[in-house]
């Protein structure tokens, strides 16, 4: 009877595989839009409950930003499309 090793060697190919990396849709601060709007836009598109909304919100008001959602590139698109239509700065990123 054999046992398996412990550790298993990988090789390693210098390829770096980004399937699974999620694409995030990221809100950033700006000087326009009042704090309690940010809120109801988050929980409007995004469905958040009032708490997890105002959370985000605080992330984008103190530090600059905030990852409002992450999924398929195509989704993080639409959901940055639909934030700049309630006048949110928006961009995708994939996730590092």
């Amino acid at each position: 009877m054999s046992v398996a090793p412990v550790e298993l060697d990988q090789p390693e190919t210098g390829e770096r595989t980004d399937i699974d990396r999620p694409w995030l849709t990221i809100v950033w601060n700006d000087p326009v839009n009042l704090m309690t709007y940010v809120t109801y836009v988050f929980q409007r598109v995004f469905g958040y409950p009032r708490a997890k909304a105002e959370k985000l919100m605080l992330d984008v008001h103190h530090k600059g930003k905030a990852v409002v959602a992450a999924g398929a590139r195509e989704a993080m698109e639409r959901n940055a499309e639909t934030l700049h239509g309630y006048g949110l700065w928006a961009t995708v990123s994939q996730d590092a």
